[in-house]
């Protein structure tokens, strides 16, 4: 079975603990990291045309407003084929309650009928929020597996626990 671990990541000024701190690679990226190293597979980064702002709050604004408005950012590129893959994580931080609107645009671009999806999210405490429901209404035909939420803080720390959901997803996965 082939995995293709997809996400969107936020380096630079983070939300950490109750204050901001400059990371010099962001969360999901590295629970992306965790992954691929646990089963195995191709990593893919979604990044936008227009970079988000270096400032924390300013892109916590500009994030808001894309939802707001429905936005679906222009992407650098896309994987050429999703046809060869079994899994697909997909991972994200949760901004406002959801996937950043990069996410959506990325999701709405491929047809998933008879993919496995298995989300991974990073946060500073609101879980998952409603991305797995727009998982579902996103991904048609789909089976959308149990998602992990991380702690953005904590996923330095959190190598085995990704490692094992990884592996489970990949077996068992059905929600």
């Amino acid at each position: 079975m082939a995995n293709l671990i997809v996400y969107f990541s936020r380096k630079g000024e983070n939300y950490w603990n109750g204050t901001i701190k400059d990371l010099a690679k962001g969360n999901t990226a590295l629970a992306a990291e965790y992954i691929q190293k646990a089963v195995g597979g191709d990593l893919f980064e979604v990044q936008t045309v227009k970079e988000y702002a270096k400032d924390y709050y300013a892109c916590i604004d500009e994030a808001q407003r894309e939802q707001r408005e429905g936005a679906r950012p222009a992407l650098k590129a896309y994987p050429g084929s999703i046809e060869g893959y079994d899994n697909i994580f997909v991972g994200y931080p949760n901004w406002w309650g959801t996937m950043p609107m990069a996410m959506f645009t990325f999701l709405e671009h491929f047809d998933w009928s008879g993919k496995k999806i298995v989300p991974f999210c990073t946060n500073e405490g609101s879980g998952m929020g409603s991305s797995e429901r727009d998982l579902a209404k996103l991904c048609k035909g789909a089976t959308i597996c149990r998602g992990l939420s991380v702690h953005g803080a904590q996923v330095a720390q959190s190598e085995q626990k990704i490692a094992d959901w990884a592996r489970t997803s990949i077996k068992e996965g059905i929600r």
